[in-house]
């Protein structure tokens, strides 16, 4: 039995790599601020024994709980996901220290907490795999997201020293770092006016949006140590080659 613990799960890429991992014979523990019932129904078309754990997972007390029940149902975690995250769109100058601080709580101390918690089992196992879901956002800069920069950076930055102080101990940590997917979340990104499709369409090498789908394989190949187990402190672009690209947009859009 392999049990594997998704943030994020009640949509978007959270949900595609439950439904991943699913397939692949994981049990499934399902996290997130609200009700995973769709994805529930999902994985166990696959036959995954699964739960949900509902609540703030920039809470200590929230983690810790979740932490225990996992131990108590399945006794094990295999693989962490590191998924869940919040975007925020401002120019610098506008932003509240409130709503940076958000930022941060969601994107980078839940999941330390989540990698502190559920990291003492698999250490205690000598055996596990933590994939945090970064971003290119944390690669490069990207105009108007200095909270969802920072935190992503951060987030690449807990990867690598994880994966320094826990790979000598059997536990890996490595991240992935999808460019622009079409999720719940981009909708409600570009309902604020601050980008079309169109821009990401062609400025991306590849000519379109992830999916869900190019992100959830990622993961799990990352979670899997028969492929990936000699990799550890990585941070792997999903990006259609968006980061590796220094044309001009007419350079660009001349080789199409």
């Amino acid at each position: 039995m392999r049990v594997a613990i998704i943030t994020g799960a009640a949509q978007g890429i959270g949900r595609r790599t439950a439904e991943i991992f699913a397939a692949a014979g994981y049990s499934l523990a399902l996290m997130d601020l609200r009700s995973c019932d769709s994805t529930l129904a999902i994985v166990r078309t696959h036959g995954a024994d699964a739960e949900e754990f509902i609540g703030d997972i920039s809470d200590e007390a929230t983690v810790t709980r979740s932490v225990e029940a996992v131990r108590t149902r399945w006794g094990r975690a295999d693989v962490l996901v590191n998924n869940a995250g919040i975007s925020f769109i401002s120019p610098a100058e506008a932003v509240e220290v409130q709503a940076f601080r958000r930022v941060l709580e969601v994107n980078l101390i839940a999941p330390f907490l989540l990698a502190k918690g559920f990291g003492a089992m698999m250490l205690e196992q000598q055996i596990g795999s933590i994939v945090n879901v970064a971003s290119i956002a944390g690669l490069v800069g990207i105009s108007d997201r200095t909270a969802y920069n920072a935190s992503k950076h951060g987030l690449i930055g807990l990867t690598r020293t994880l994966a320094a102080e826990w790979g000598g101990r059997g536990v890996r940590c490595n991240a992935v770092c999808p460019g622009w997917v079409k999720t719940e979340m981009d909708v409600a990104d570009q309902a604020g006016g601050g980008y079309s499709d169109e821009d990401i369409i062609g400025r991306n090498p590849m000519g379109r949006f992830a999916s869900p789908e190019d992100i959830a394989r990622a993961i799990l190949f990352l979670a899997d140590p028969e492929q990936s187990g000699f990799i550890n402190g990585q941070a792997l672009p999903v990006d259609g080659g968006w980061t590796t690209d220094g044309s001009w947009q007419t350079l660009r859009m001349r080789h199409r």
